[in-house]
């Protein structure tokens, strides 16, 4: 039978996508190919936004139009989340959530012979353990992403991720450390270590994220390290200095952010101010000299003023990020965001959202343009024809360099030129 997937969210879904995408094909159901007719279809969703709830019954639908036989299934964050709204899509065969993934399979299974709806949300447990789902190889891949940490025990006012997720539980160092040996001997010479609350990493079981990060650097073949999301507060001395210790571990660190508004920071109820963010950012230039900030901002939270808006836009300058992941503030019930008062319309948000992705283009191409000159190692991702391709640098700036000779998934030293939007033009270094 063949299957299809479509994942919608974060690095940790895309993760989570490709681990079931290897247990279904190792079981004996064969990928769909472009736009052929799948057998099954799989959407992994996403619940930060409304939106991407949308979207994963849209998709459902769509599959059910081209095929009323295809079996279709809703698992990941929303039905997690909202099980009662997401138990009655019935564009869905087979509804299950975050947890007991490796039942899918199963499901599927039962459902070929009975065709009777399942639906299998099963809430998340104190004291439950990190579901192994391992990933020897990534399609379409040369960084191997592993999903070391689940789960989160904050409650910041807009988020509805814990209710999906559950609370923070640890991959055991032994099977990520199997898991990356396997990578590396398939050639994958990054690893990206991924979590829902990464900083967390460790806080159930005794270790840190310093330690799996020098232990996986460690392992034969692994010739870069990067992290995924990162909470400003738990960025502690003691861990930044034993991050530092990894020569690996690639200088580029996605602080999340959301404002850079004091008074919207403690609407949000985050667990720091500007001040301590900044503070953070001062430490991890000095260990990692030439560092570099991605993160996220959110627009439109309720009652941020014009004011509010534009101290948050400044003070992502001031910062100088890489890259500014905008979002709109999305309402979510069962948040404490979701009553308060001052809610702005979607038309604001969505103004507001334009503007902010504006000026972090601008200020993306700032710091970009001022690290013309400077030799950098490329990561050599997709080939454009054959000689040419794109990549990243250790700092994740997006190149288009010509390398004749060198092949997919290669690491080069390359000098950067200039940037004009999109990729910064490399030239091979003598």
């Amino acid at each position: 039978m063949t299957i299809a997937f479509y994942t919608l969210g974060c690095k940790v879904n895309q993760n989570e996508t490709g681990a079931l995408a290897q247990l279904f094909y190792d079981n004996g159901f064969v990928p769909a190919q472009n736009d052929e007719q799948a057998d099954v279809w799989i959407v992994n969703s996403c619940t930060v936004t409304a939106g991407g709830d949308k979207k994963s019954r849209q998709w459902l639908r769509r599959a059910k139009r081209r095929d009323p036989n295809a079996i279709t299934v809703l698992t990941g964050c929303y039905p997690q989340a909202f099980p009662e709204e997401a138990g009655s899509a019935t564009e869905a065969d087979i509804v299950t959530g975050s947890g007991a993934r490796h039942l899918v399979l199963e499901h599927v299974l039962q459902f070929i012979q009975t065709r009777e709806r399942i639906v299998d949300i099963r809430p998340h447990r104190k004291g439950e353990r990190f579901e192994e789902l391992p990933m020897e190889r990534l399609e379409g891949h040369t960084r191997a992403f592993l999903k070391i940490e689940d789960g989160c025990d904050r409650r910041c006012a807009y988020c509805v991720i814990p209710r999906a997720r559950g609370s923070v539980r640890s991959r055991d160092e032994e099977n990520i450390l199997r898991e990356l040996q396997v990578l590396a001997r398939g050639g994958y010479a990054e690893a990206v270590l991924t979590g829902i609350n990464l900083s967390s990493y460790g806080k159930d079981t005794g270790t840190d994220l310093a330690r799996i990060v020098a232990r996986a650097a460690a392992v034969d073949g692994i010739r870069r390290i990067r992290l995924g999301s990162l909470e400003p507060d738990l960025m502690t001395d003691a861990l930044i200095e034993g991050l530092a210790q990894t020569p690996q571990l690639c200088p580029q660190f996605h602080l999340s952010l959301q404002s850079g508004c004091d008074a919207t920071l403690r609407r949000m109820r985050r667990a720091y101010d500007t001040g301590g963010y900044r503070a953070v950012v001062q430490k991890l230039r000095t260990a990692f000299p030439g560092a570099v900030f991605t993160t996220d901002v959110i627009v439109g939270f309720p009652e941020e003023t014009e004011r509010d808006f534009e101290e948050s836009a400044a003070f992502a300058e001031e910062i100088g990020f890489l890259k500014v992941h905008v979002f709109s503030y999305s309402r979510r019930a069962g948040t404490p965001a979701y009553d308060m008062p001052g809610q702005l319309s979607e038309e604001e948000k969505l103004l507001r959202s334009r503007r902010m992705q504006e000026r972090a283009e601008h200020l993306r191409a700032r710091v970009i343009s001022k690290m013309a000159g400077q030799t950098a190692e490329v990561l050599l991702e997709t080939p454009v024809n054959h000689s040419t391709f794109t990549g990243y640098t250790r700092e994740y700036v997006p190149v288009l360099l010509p390398a004749p000779g060198h092949r997919q998934g290669e690491i080069v030293r390359a000098v950067l030129q200039n940037y004009s939007g999109g990729r910064c033009a490399a030239v091979l270094a003598e």
